[in-house]
């Protein structure tokens, strides 16, 4: 079985990216990555796949919106334009994958929420389909928080999806929300395209569990890879055909690039990689 490709998720140096977009990509590059993930894309497709181009990567994955009217994130909410437009950006850079990266905590509390955004991910598979395109999905934890027929809100939702939406399972976030990441990989099997990369000391509780306080990504602690909290080692191992793992964090300790160096470090030293 062929080892995972490594990747990096941009919002991971969003800050450098928007400053100096080619030079951020360059330092990737120089760091021996070949692949990225793609945030924040689908207002600027030709310039991204351009500066991807000239630094020798590809993006066969990206987050943009696909479910909701704004996408969160810790830092603020960006509005969404409609699917095909992303689908259109996505071609134009080249991606194979176009992952949701959140959806609001409310929407996953009742059975009809989460039937709901399983059922339009199963119709945006289709849509996905005619520019050649797949359709996934990133956790945070607000998945974890409900539980339906005995099982966790994310796990329903797994069910209620058709096999071609892609599955992207954020470790930290799946062991925030009080997971056996080793044992949900596995349970997972083929449906798990990507893992996202991310150690950290895992927060006493759920961010988005109700009446929790508000939340934002400066208030996390996070490690390089290897060396908190998340049993990334053994959850990787436990994984059937995975495709990318992703670098990310959402809050780095301290350079960014020095950040993901050492993570690289965690996956290619560990065999992790290809």
């Amino acid at each position: 079985m062929a080892l995972p490709l490594a990747s990096i998720q941009l919002y991971t140096l969003a800050e450098q990216f928007s400053a100096d977009m080619g030079g951020s990509l360059d330092r990737l590059a120089a760091l021996g990555l070949r692949n990225v993930e793609a945030f924040d894309f689908v207002r600027r497709p030709a310039e991204v796949r351009a500066a991807l181009d000239a630094s020798g990567l590809a993006s066969p994955t990206g987050h943009a919106p696909l479910l909701s009217d704004e996408l969160w994130t810790p830092d603020g909410s960006i509005p969404t334009p409609a699917p095909e437009v992303v689908f259109e950006a996505a071609a134009t850079i080249g991606m194979k994958t176009v992952i949701d990266p959140f959806v609001a905590a409310e929407r996953w509390r009742t059975r009809d929420g989460v039937t709901d955004i399983a059922d339009r991910l199963n119709a945006l598979a289709d849509t996905a389909e005619g520019f050649g395109l797949s359709v996934g999905y990133h956790n945070h934890a607000q998945e974890f928080v409900a539980d339906i027929d005995g099982q966790s809100a994310y796990e329903y939702f797994v069910a209620q999806t058709d096999p071609r939406v892609a599955l992207e399972l954020d470790l930290f976030w799946a062991l925030t929300g009080g997971q056996d990441v080793v044992a949900l990989v596995d349970r997972l099997g083929e449906r798990l395209v990507a893992v996202h990369v991310k150690d950290g000391v895992v927060p006493a509780s759920n961010p988005w569990a109700p009446g929790a306080p508000e939340f934002a990504s400066s208030s996390l602690d996070q490690r390089h890879a290897g060396t908190a909290d998340v049993p990334l080692a053994d959850a990787l191992r436990a994984a059937h055909g995975l495709e990318y793992a992703v670098i990310e964090y959402d809050h780095a300790p301290g350079d960014v690039f020095d950040d993901i160096a050492a993570s690289l470090t965690f996956l290619t030293e560990g065999g992790f990689v290809r």
